[in-house]
């Protein structure tokens, strides 16, 4: 392990906790542990700052009202949440509509529905850049469609979506429209007051915020079936005493990422551009994944010819620096991301791919040790792989 401070570039799989979080939420396990279902003061002042909570992430999402924000456990739950409740709305309506590059948290539950419940599941492609296919999208919505569900960018390529257009177009053919936003809420700016967007996803641990909770919006005057069934926490729309310390620390995260949204569009962005064009300098054979007009401000997928992305890795994290090879529930498959596949990316560039994603704490010489590292890492990995030396030729030519 290097010397040096680690740095760490996976801030797609999660985030440092913001110590003002901590610092929020230590309070509810020493002062106001009450149940804010009580009526007691133990309860009021847990309740209070439930409140509080919920308003900050109305602000974060540019909601119209704070009953709109119920919270969760994070974002596989409220994916299925949302999911699962359009289609108990609707249950005369047998298909569903998604794209290729949805999170797993989606993708697993939508077509274990397929196999067991017989929904049709309309898969939308994307071009090389991770572009949805707008007219396949266009094509595969009709009356018999319970729901849509498009995520807001890419966790792999920070690909972003044009989330609005696609719940207008779902709207006017009287389709919930659904977006895991999980990636998006806190890197750029959302305003879904007055938008066709229906129910939205995120969650915590990827805005600087604690584990293990999360929100789901939900537009006011939707029909909505909860997925846990019991009290009436949450207006009656998701049973179980609240995670109340949770609750807090994801609000002052919202909060935070408010504020911080000119610098993730600034600041954060220079810095990838930064790493990422050093990259392209200094490797041979290796190119960015993803859209490069339309994406999250602080992700850079490269992938490297004929090299394994995950003995990149291994080598980068001796080094001290952490960063990924995709979605974190994914980590350890043989098998290139099926991001890269649905991207046409070719199983020799797949199979290398990184994804660097930083956050507001990383610095500039942080970007700069991983550039001094990175070469060199590419350069021995290539070096006793037979497959660089059969292959150099046609991967000079293909770059």
């Amino acid at each position: 392990m290097n010397a040096a401070s680690p740095i760490y570039l996976d801030n797609n799989a999660t985030t440092r906790v913001d110590p003002r979080v901590v610092a929020e939420m230590l309070p509810l396990f020493t002062e106001h542990w009450g149940n804010p279902s009580s009526l007691h003061r133990f309860g009021e002042a847990a309740g209070e700052r439930l409140r509080a909570a919920r308003g900050q992430v109305r602000a974060l999402l540019g909601a119209a009202q704070d009953s709109e924000i119920v919270f969760t456990s994070g974002g596989t739950e409220s994916n299925a949440t949302a999911i699962l409740s359009a289609l108990e709305a609707a249950p005369r309506r047998r298909e569903i509509v998604i794209s290729r590059v949805e999170h797993p948290s989606v993708l697993s539950l939508v077509h274990h529905l397929e196999r067991t419940a017989g929904y049709r599941v309309h898969t939308i492609g994307v071009d090389r850049l991770g572009r949805l296919d707008l007219a396949a999208y266009e094509a595969a919505l009709s009356p018999n469609v319970a729901v849509a569900s498009i995520m807001w960018a890419n966790n792999e390529t920070g690909t972003v979506f044009p989330v609005e257009m696609l719940a207008g177009m779902a709207r006017r053919h009287a389709i919930p429209f659904h977006s895991d936003a999980v990636q998006a809420v806190g890197k750029i700016p959302l305003r879904l007051a007055g938008s066709a967007v229906d129910m939205l996803s995120l969650s915590g641990h990827k805005l600087h915020g604690p584990k293990g909770v999360g929100a789901l919006y939900v537009r006011r005057g939707l029909e909505f079936q909860p997925l846990f069934r019991g009290g009436h926490q949450e207006r009656g729309r998701r049973a179980g005493t609240e995670n109340t310390a949770g609750i807090v620390g994801l609000g002052k995260a919202a909060e935070l990422a408010l504020a911080n949204l000119g610098d993730a569009n600034t600041r954060v962005r220079a810095l990838r551009d930064r790493l990422e064009q050093g990259i392209l300098r200094l490797v041979p054979d290796c190119f960015v994944a993803g859209d490069p007009e339309a994406r999250l401000p602080n992700t850079s997928t490269l992938a490297f010819e004929f090299v394994e992305g995950e003995a990149i890795l291994l080598m980068l994290n001796r080094q001290g620096i952490a960063a990924s090879s995709g979605s974190a529930c994914t980590s350890g498959s043989p098998e290139p991301s099926h991001v890269m596949t649905a991207m046409g990316v070719t199983f020799t560039a797949a199979y290398g791919a990184v994804r660097f994603s930083l956050s507001r704490y990383t610095t500039e010489a942080e970007v700069d040790r991983v550039l001094d590292a990175l070469p060199g890492v590419v350069a021995r990995q290539r070096g006793a792989s037979p497959y660089w030396r059969e292959g150099d030729t046609a991967a000079r030519a293909m770059a």
